[in-house]
């Protein structure tokens, strides 16, 4: 029996008003007029990570708004979905248009090129204060703050180095536990 093969994603020509009067959408993403499909579902280390940093973040700022897989519109012609988006206010609407205080990216194996390099620049260019790549295959976690448009290292955890703080500016300071984070 042959294996079926699955791309991981998929880019169709659509406008942007065809792509948003779809009647339901897979999770996509809309980029210089083709819509990206994704067809990797999140897998278990994906799902715990993100739930965990989720966690962890309503705990440590009970005020800020969190959402998970909003669409964001972004200069030059994207929407994109980070996997969580903070806030500090209820956005007015989507996609949302306003720029969040950071967004976090939980890579999967079939899509993390696009999640930490196709990504990066457009929400450098959005003004998001700070970028959050956790990766669940290398446990690690690199938090990246904008600085004259271009990310800078804030933090990185590891097995070697599994536990840290960070400053969201504006809001206070956040201890950090990779294992906590990457258990969900």
């Amino acid at each position: 029996m042959s294996e079926v093969r699955v791309p991981a994603f998929e880019r169709i020509r659509m406008s942007y008003d065809e792509w948003w009067a779809l009647p339901e959408k897979p999770k996509s993403e809309w980029v210089d007029g083709e819509v990206v499909i994704v067809n990797v579902p999140p897998n278990l280390d994906h799902s715990d990570s993100g739930l965990g940093l989720y966690s962890v973040l309503r705990r440590t700022f009970p005020d800020l708004k969190i959402y998970t897989d909003v669409p964001l519109r972004l200069p030059r012609n994207r929407v994109r979905r980070p996997d969580l988006m903070v806030f500090d206010h209820r956005p007015e609407k989507e996609p949302v248009e306003e720029t969040p205080i950071l967004v976090v990216e939980v890579l999967s194996p079939g899509t993390h090129l696009i999640d930490a390099f196709e990504k990066a620049p457009e929400y450098a260019e959005a003004g998001i204060g700070q970028f959050w790549i956790v990766d669940p295959e290398a446990r690690s976690l690199d938090i990246y703050e904008l600085v004259d448009g271009r990310w800078e290292s804030l933090l990185r955890l590891d097995d070697v180095r599994p536990t840290g703080e960070v400053t969201v500016p504006g809001h206070g300071t956040m201890a950090v536990d990779l294992p906590v984070i990457l258990a969900g």
